[in-house]
């Protein structure tokens, strides 16, 4: 159950989208977002003008969300909205089919974790992403998914790149098949509920 189709979503929803932790996305989270991004790939320097660049992402990504997921036109996503619109827009699509707004978000993420800025997130990095999301208290389950995420190229270049890393985020998203590599990209999930 952990890896899911059903699981992942609410994964995303819950640790990748709802910074303020209350159940549901708006507005602001994508702008806490926009600052997260900031910090993050400056190493803690805070530069305006990129802040202004992830302002444009985020909000960008919001308003394509909302368009997509907020049916009942409350400002206001819940996870089962968010789901189904995953579920139309997503499901059985590579990463080049999906909206505009998500794409650009993946792509910020991959600068997010590829903290070194090479290229390619290496196990270190994608360690440190995995605990800074989550509560994990055994680094050899995080090991063992970042093993299970790469592909034999993958371990010659030593990590994800970004065009991998678009690959696995658009399984994570639209393969519903639970034991497609893609499962791993964030670590070893348990059950989410929301």
């Amino acid at each position: 159950m952990a890896y899911s189709w059903d699981n992942r979503v609410s994964f995303v929803v819950k640790y990748l989208y709802d910074t303020d932790n209350n159940g549901y996305l708006d507005e602001r989270d994508f702008a806490c977002l926009a600052l997260r991004a900031t910090i993050i790939e400056g190493k803690g320097e805070f530069s305006f003008s990129r802040l202004q660049e992830y302002q444009h992402i985020m909000l960008s990504l919001w308003e394509e969300i909302a368009e997509l997921a907020d049916f009942n036109k409350d400002g206001k996503i819940t996870t089962d909205e968010f789901k189904q619109a995953v579920q139309q827009c997503c499901m059985g699509r590579r990463y080049e089919d999906f909206p505009q707004a998500m794409k650009m978000f993946i792509d910020s993420n991959f600068k997010m974790v590829d903290l070194n800025d090479d290229g390619v997130i290496g196990a270190d990095e994608y360690r440190f992403n995995c605990v800074t999301k989550f509560a994990i208290d055994d680094i050899e389950v995080v090991d063992e998914a970042f093993n299970n995420l790469l592909s034999d190229d993958d371990r010659r270049r030593g990590g994800l790149t970004l065009s991998r890393y678009q690959e696995l985020y658009a399984q994570f998203l639209g393969n519903p098949d639970d034991n497609c590599p893609a499962v791993y990209l964030f670590g070893p999930l348990s059950e989410f509920s929301l």
